[in-house]
């Protein structure tokens, strides 16, 4: 049987939570966004300048999907009031119509919770790039032959989640350990706010387990860090003058040393300054190679000036306490399997679907745990 008064506070507490989206969102201003790229938009010598015609047109599309989402958010709720009152009126006349109403009040309460909690994720995405496509860079860390397998599983876990969530992912270096798994991989993840999402992964990932290379079976502890930067676009202004670049090219190469192609196609961009090296074999073309490793140098130099600002401002404001980056997840698969986050202390107990990409809970517990340190909440 249903009791009315479960489903009301299930409902207000729903509004509530609407009504603390809706605050944070601020539609208002995002409706002026809206209108004055609308204008831009409009322009009739808007596609003179391509690169920035494109930015304006994405700009816009993200606005106005963010809107959307919130709109129709509201709309749902207000549906689910209505619902219900007319499930308590039915059930006063037809007990079975009233329990068919209820019933659909049960599954639309479980969407909204779910559909809820990842609108007020998006919210809390608000940082200068967070909307960016991200570029991420597995290393492999202590641990040797396990770290290097470590990196690659790695690289396998966070391809997997961008597959299930239906982004692009596009692998744009390798470089291969000589026994088995990789040095280092960096690839690019598309999709609206994949920069804001991920950038919570970013820190020193350890495994522990018993090593398949080790012939007696012992346990191994091995490391791996993942770096996650947004993508440049063409209005960051990040100008590199050729005499701070030193461009190598050689012979893209596959697992084991081998030979994949017969021309010196792959690059290694080094930037003088910085000591900031990239490299980049994926495109066919050295030409290719060259852009996208440009773009890849680009995009490490803005985070580093990023960086910089930000550890100013700290400085500044006396703030001595550690980057939140490091150290920050352990996965065990021996004596016993749980995956457990050391900052928001989110985990679970299985690790292989994490492993094999179920990494949404993690990734919510981040954004909601950096959003608390950033806004000084103890939650």
């Amino acid at each position: 049987m249903h009791v009315s008064i479960d489903y009301q506070n299930e409902i207000d507490d729903i509004r509530h939570s609407y009504s603390q989206i809706l605050a944070v969102t601020d539609v208002a201003a995002l409706r002026a966004q809206i209108a004055e790229l609308t204008e831009q938009s409009a322009a009739p010598d808007l596609w003179d300048d391509p690169e920035a015609a494109q930015g304006i047109t994405s700009r816009l599309s993200h606005a106005q999907a963010e809107l959307d989402r919130v709109e129709k958010m509201g709309g749902r709720v207000e549906d689910l009031e209505v619902l219900y009152e007319m499930a308590v009126e039915e059930a006063e006349n037809d007990a079975e119509a009233g329990a068919e109403l209820f019933t659909e009040i049960d599954r639309e309460l479980t969407k909204l919770r779910q559909d809820l909690s990842d609108l007020e994720i998006k919210t809390l995405l608000s940082g200068e790039y967070d909307e960016r496509d991200a570029v991420v860079t597995i290393r492999s860390g202590a641990g040797g032959v396990d770290a290097a397998d470590w990196a690659q599983m790695l690289q396998r876990m966070y391809l997997r989640w961008a597959e299930r969530r239906g982004y692009k992912a596009k692998v744009l270096d390798t470089s291969y350990a000589e026994e088995a798994g990789i040095k280092s991989t960096t690839f690019e993840i598309s999709a609206p706010y994949a920069y804001g999402t991920l950038s919570v992964e970013a820190g020193t990932h350890r495994l522990v387990r018993i090593s398949p290379f080790d012939n007696q079976g012992r346990r191994q502890t091995s490391f791996a860090a993942v770096e996650v930067i947004p993508l440049i676009e063409s209005t960051d202004h990040i100008d590199i003058p050729d005499n701070e670049l030193k461009v190598d090219v050689f012979r893209s190469s596959g697992p084991g040393g081998q030979s994949v192609n017969t021309t010196d196609s792959a690059v290694r961009m080094t930037h003088i300054p910085t000591g900031i090296v990239v490299s980049m074999q994926d495109e066919k073309s050295q030409i290719q190679n060259r852009a996208a490793a440009l773009r890849v140098l680009q995009s490490r130099l803005l985070q580093k000036r990023r960086e910089e600002e930000a550890a100013m401002k700290k400085e500044l404001a006396g703030d001595v306490k550690a980057s939140w980056g490091d150290q920050m997840r352990s996965y065990v698969l021996h004596p016993f399997q749980m995956v457990k986050d050391l900052r928001t202390l989110h985990e679970v107990g299985n690790a292989e679907p994490v492993l094999d990409g179920e990494i949404d809970g993690f990734i919510d517990a981040g954004i909601r745990w950096r959003h608390g340190q950033l806004h000084g909440d103890n939650k």
